[in-house]
């Protein structure tokens, strides 16, 4: 009898491949909660937060696009309230331009006259008021002097002095409104100014108002404030279709109350507003009404003033990191990934622990069904075994109770190996376990006259069974008949491991030899146990028996298979039902 490896594949019923339907969808997605516990809940939170974020992302990109459009409104409302403020004065500076085209001599009361019927704002736009400028060679100065201090006796001398007698100037003669600070402009030249005379140069050749950069009124506020003037050329006709410069109206511009003037007062504090003269850099800045913390938005726009080009630029902090709608949104995102997660977790462990039982109920169904074909085949070569048992005594028996003797003791051998396969589960049994077994009676009445020598060989159930029957015919047949019928005879039973490596199974052999009893005699008749070891046990083994009658005592040379466990252990592999745990 040979025991099998049994694989719980093979209990399935022969089922056609092309008749199994293909696993659903739920099926697929509980084989995918068993191999992957841990990287289905990590990638379904990595989703959810991904397109948390991806959301996020989008409210905060329109959020900035929200803000960028309000500073771009903001910028261009101030950039037109600029230009209508400098629009406004231009219109102003060019009725003063007519007054003094067409009139000769124009006196410091007709000026302030003109000037307070104009009734500029001059608090809310920023301008320091008109001023006119007229235009002459140095040379011409003292007789200037004498007219100008005829209806203005306080006229201060011109400052600063020319260097030169050659050269034109250019000293404010009038300023109105006439105020105690206006009048320190009176008597300044201002070709002296390098952005001044580029200005009025400007203004000379476009014939246009012009724009001066960056000035600092020192003789004309008490300050040192950046401000800039807008001059307006006046040409006076001399004949024959030519002109000639006569001078200019002018307005100086506080820059800061110029820019407060046209900023919106709904986004102050909220928005910080910087004008630039030209480029945007620190050593064009005209004025600032910056934010308390650092800009991390800006948008530019262009002024143009007087055909001159001034950078508005607006700032905002967005020191807020996120909005409230997007934190909600990166909140719940958030709370909702972790509880899917801790969801597609639970169902993990669920379908782990299904899955165990269902491979427990697998395994017991495999083993029930093996041990059911195990039990069958063993119970029907024992029933053989004892059949031949049977035909062979019966045959030889010389009469009922000799027969009936010999068939209780050959089965009490098989039911005393049978008992020692079952203390150990019907697994490995040693070798000496089993002679021990089936010489038991003897060795309690004979002590020391068996004895016993050879390693720690383990044999298979079917193998220990077969062997311990020839084991059992071989002490009957010496008590009866051999070295344990009279007293000083031996028997030793001495085992090794085969050294064949050829062998395609391993096997112990085993010699029976007996010393000191009765002579073998040369002719005798063939007896039941010498047939039993030759036939049944020799071919249950599948290995060679000798059997030598020598005078000196019978020697027997047995050859027991050495099997391993995994070659007829009724049970599924370990590796094979593990279920690793998520």
């Amino acid at each position: 009898m040979e025991l099998r490896i049994i694989d719980p594949l093979t209990l399935t019923p022969d089922v056609d491949p092309a008749a199994v339907p293909p696993p659903s969808s739920s099926g697929r997605a509980r084989r995918w909660l068993v191999q992957y516990p841990r990287a289905i809940p990590l990638v379904i939170f990595l989703a959810l937060a991904a397109i948390t974020a991806l959301s996020v992302f989008a409210i905060e990109s329109n959020a900035r696009a929200r803000e960028r459009a309000q500073m771009r409104e903001h910028a261009q409302g101030v950039a037109a309230a600029l230009d209508r403020s400098g629009g406004g004065f231009t219109s102003y500076l060019r009725a003063g331009a007519a007054l003094f085209a067409s009139v000769e001599e124009v006196s410091p009361a007709t000026f302030d006259s003109f000037v307070r019927a104009l009734k500029l704002n001059t608090e809310y736009s920023g301008a320091e008021g008109i001023g006119w400028i007229p235009v002459m060679e140095a040379r011409d100065l003292p007789a200037f002097l004498s007219r100008t201090r005829a209806s203005q006796p306080a006229y201060p001398d011109i400052f600063p002095a020319p260097t030169s007698s050659t050269g034109r100037v250019a000293p404010v003669a009038m300023f109105a409104p006439e105020t105690a600070v206006n009048r320190r402009a009176l008597g300044y030249d201002m070709y002296s100014d390098p952005a001044r005379a580029a200005a009025m140069a400007e203004a000379e050749l476009t014939l246009r108002p012009a724009a001066s950069g960056r000035i600092i009124l020192l003789q004309e506020t008490s300050g040192t404030a950046p401000a800039f003037a807008i001059y307006m050329p006046v040409f006076r006709d001399a004949g024959s279709g030519e002109r000639r410069l006569k001078g200019f109206v002018y307005t100086p511009f506080r820059a800061r109350e110029f820019l407060d003037a046209a900023i919106d007062r709904q986004g102050q504090g909220r928005f910080g507003v910087r004008l630039y003269d030209g480029e945007v850099s620190t050593g064009h800045l005209l004025v600032a009404d910056s934010i308390a913390d650092a800009a991390k938005e800006t948008v530019a726009q262009e002024v143009v003033i007087a055909d001159r080009k001034l950078m508005l630029v607006i700032e905002s902090a967005n020191v807020q990191v996120l909005s409230p709608l997007s934190m909600v949104t990166l909140v719940f995102g958030l709370a909702l990934a972790s509880l899917l997660m801790l969801l597609v977790r639970l169902l993990t462990q669920q379908a782990f622990e299904d899955q165990a039982r269902l491979a427990f109920f697998e395994e017991q169904h495999s083993i029930r069904n093996s041990l059911t074909r195990e039990l069958n085949h063993r119970v029907k070569n024992t029933l053989a075994n004892v059949l031949s048992i049977l035909s062979l005594t019966r045959r030889r028996a010389s009469g009922l109770d000799d027969f009936a003797d010999s068939l209780e003791g050959r089965i009490r051998a098989l039911s005393a190996t049978h008992d020692l396969l079952t203390v150990t589960d019907w697994g490995t049994t040693p070798i000496r376990a089993v002679i021990e077994a089936e010489l038991q009676h003897f060795r309690v009445a004979l002590g020391d006259a068996i004895l016993l020598e050879g390693p720690d060989l383990e044999l298979a159930p079917n193998d220990a069974l077969s062997f311990g029957l020839a084991v059992h015919e071989l002490a009957t047949n010496a008590a009866k008949y051999g070295a344990l019928s009279v007293p000083g005879g031996k028997v030793r039973i001495r085992w090794q491991k085969g050294d064949d490596p050829a062998a395609e199974t391993a096997w112990a052999e085993v010699e029976w030899q007996e010393t000191g009893g009765p002579p073998v005699p040369g002719q005798r008749r063939r007896g039941f146990g010498t047939e039993l070891i030759e036939k049944v046990v020799a071919h249950e083994l599948r290995q060679p028996v000798t059997l030598d009658f020598d005078p000196a005592g019978v020697r027997c040379v047995l050859r027991v298979p050495v099997r391993r466990p995994a070659d007829f252990r009724i049970r599924e592999r370990e590796a094979d039902r593990r279920v690793r745990k998520p």
